[in-house]
């Protein structure tokens, strides 16, 4: 492939500014479907969890043909909790595409991804996108995002960033907001992408580079590695050496070499410089290495991701219902699987913590973590989870936590309630503005204040606020933050939940299960109204007689029991309570 003629181009964004959306419509409009041919929506998102979620969790290669150019893509997560995955896969890439809605500007991992990019740097082309929204402000959003350079400190060659109007939705882009009437195509999108992207640097005659950025599996090949051929040629059965995280070099032998097509992983014979590619060869291949000439091995700096800010610890299952309802449930299978996700999630930490006591799993946030459990459950693994913990480290011989940058947008209504719940946590608040009706707060808040806090921030706002948040370096230690007040109701012994047993307990607390529910000693099946655990008896029938109703017995009706998610489960319990995971049921209960 002739290097001039291809463009590497990550699409980075905060999360729901219409990335995957963008990336349908280029593979519609380059032409690489039949008119006949069933076309799926958010191509990209490929995971069961990332089209049910509708977010972007790994990130994902494709490409299109344009004219003569291949054009290589990389979606990436919106999420801060995976931004481990566009500080790696940055690398891949020879320029970006930076969304940003019309109408909300830039936001607070715009501000993230941004600044990733230009570390490196990349050139950066902006992409105006929603501008068929009604309240959409196209003009104000770039005057934004030109502030955000400024901020972040941008090179003066970069702050003349080129701009493109455009809707992903409606599949047209306009170089003028003037112009960006509904109607056309994106054809002036790919035009900015040939004319401002510049083609990838390298020499293809030199000895060859290659870093791995991106971990992909085949049945039938085990672990691909995905990355840029950053200088010299790849074949297939040529011997190279792979320069590993710890500095050895391991003789190895390339089987297969794949392009993108699309979001389809065509074979090649050979991959020249400029090219991304997937690579099979090497079994205990990880994320950052270098495939480089065994003559001449020179292998590329390894990848620097920002460190884990909350751990968790994963142990066997050792509950009543052990074994019952999982596949891989001893300690050896989840240490393999979890040790087989850091291969491909660089952010994520495993330590194994010595006989019976699990493993210390540390991510980025919550939904890292929650995500991870996830995909566990549903391939079939069994364990336990204890509460979040934050990564504390002491620097100068002083007590130093993780903050987060807080970005939340409410109703003037609701604004003193949130105050006044962020001020318990700890929360400085740094600017306050005013759009219309919405007031925008910004915090810096401990990482530990955020645990659990979204659910109580939406019921507090009545579901319409919007609040995210991004790493924003360790602080010191803020003091004492107050977990969970209200206790657990606790089941006695094992037994099956009955209608008329709930219906009396409804009134000491809100209920999780309903009737008909089989459940053992300790486990979790409500929250008590007030401090302190209740023990519970869930299966306290009617007492039975030979007389006749009079027809003053009371109805049972029971009020709908609250059904926790997962993430909700791991932000109620306290240090002395555990989150029960199974393929079948997700539990609450009480550590042994």
């Amino acid at each position: 492939m002739n290097q001039k003629l291809i463009r590497n181009i990550a699409i980075i964004a905060h999360v729901d500014h219409g990335k995957t959306t963008l990336v349908d419509q280029f593979f519609k409009q380059s032409g690489m479907y039949r008119d006949n041919q069933t076309i799926t929506e958010r191509l990209m998102d490929s995971m069961d969890l990332e089209r049910e979620r509708g977010i972007t969790i790994a990130s994902k290669n494709g490409s299109f043909q344009y004219k003569e150019y291949l054009i290589n893509i990389i979606d990436t997560p919106g999420h801060a909790d995976f931004g481990g995955q566009v500080e790696r896969v940055l690398r891949m890439a020879d320029g970006c595409l930076l969304l940003v809605d019309a109408q909300e500007g830039p936001m607070p991992q715009t501000y993230f991804v941004l600044k990733k990019a230009l570390a490196i740097p990349l050139p950066v082309l902006v992409v105006i996108n929603k501008i068929d929204k009604p309240a959409a402000r196209p003009h104000w959003a770039v005057d934004q995002v030109f502030d955000l350079f400024v901020k972040l400190k941008a090179p003066d060659d970069l702050l003349d960033f080129p701009v493109v109007f455009a809707s992903s939705k409606g599949g047209y882009a306009h170089d003028n907001a003037e112009d960006s009437v509904e109607g056309g195509s994106m054809v002036p999108l790919f035009e900015k992408i040939i004319t401002h992207i510049p083609p990838p640097p390298g020499d293809p005659k030199d000895g060859l580079q290659f870093q791995v950025n991106t971990i992909d599996y085949s049945a039938y090949l085990g672990k691909l590695g995905i990355g840029k051929v950053i200088n010299g040629t790849m074949n297939i059965n040529q011997n190279v050496v792979v320069a590993k995280r710890d500095g050895s070099l391991s003789p190895t032998r390339i089987t297969k070499i794949f392009r993108f097509e699309r979001d389809q992983k065509v074979p090649i014979e050979t991959a020249s410089t400029g090219e991304v590619v997937a690579v099979a060869g090497m079994d205990d291949i990880t994320v950052g290495v270098t495939f480089t000439d065994p003559e001449d091995s020179r292998p590329l700096p390894l990848i620097h991701i920002d460190p884990p800010t909350i751990s968790m610890h994963f142990r066997p299952n050792d509950s009543p219902f052990a074994g019952q309802e999982g596949k891989f449930i001893n300690s050896s299978e989840l240490e393999e699987r979890l040790f087989r996700e850091t291969l491909s999630d660089v952010a994520l930490s495993v330590e194994a913590l010595g006989a019976g006591a699990g493993f210390k799993v540390s991510g980025r946030g919550e939904l890292h973590l929650s995500i991870l459990m996830e995909k566990m459950r549903r391939e079939g693994y069994e364990f336990q989870v204890g509460r979040p913990q934050v990564i504390m480290k002491e620097v100068g011989g002083q007590l130093q936590e993780p903050y987060e940058e807080l970005t939340l947008d409410v109703d003037e209504q609701y604004r003193g309630t949130v105050i006044e719940k962020l001020g318990k946590l700890k929360g400085k608040m740094l600017e306050m503005t005013r759009r219309n009706d919405m007031i925008r707060m910004i915090y810096k808040v401990p990482t530990r204040g955020l645990i659990g806090f979204r659910n109580e921030f939406l019921t507090d706002t009545k579901g319409m606020g919007v609040m995210n948040y991004v790493f924003a370096g360790y602080g010191p230690f803020a003091g004492q933050i107050s977990n969970r007040i209200s206790g657990a109701l606790v089941a006695k012994g094992a037994c099956t939940t009955v209608a008329y047993a709930l219906f009396n307990l409804q009134e000491r607390g809100r209920l999780f299960l309903g009737p008909g529910v089989k459940v053992y000693g300790g486990q979790i099946i409500g929250e008590h109204c007030r401090p302190g655990d209740l023990v519970v008896n869930p299966a306290k029938g009617k007492k039975l007689t030979n007389m006749r109703a009079s027809g003053t017995d009371e109805h049972v009706i029971l009020t709908p029991p609250q059904r926790l998610s997962l993430e909700d489960c791991i932000a109620f319990i306290n240090d002395d309570e555990l989150v029960e995971v199974t393929p079948a049921a997700i539990r609450l209960r009480e550590s042994n």
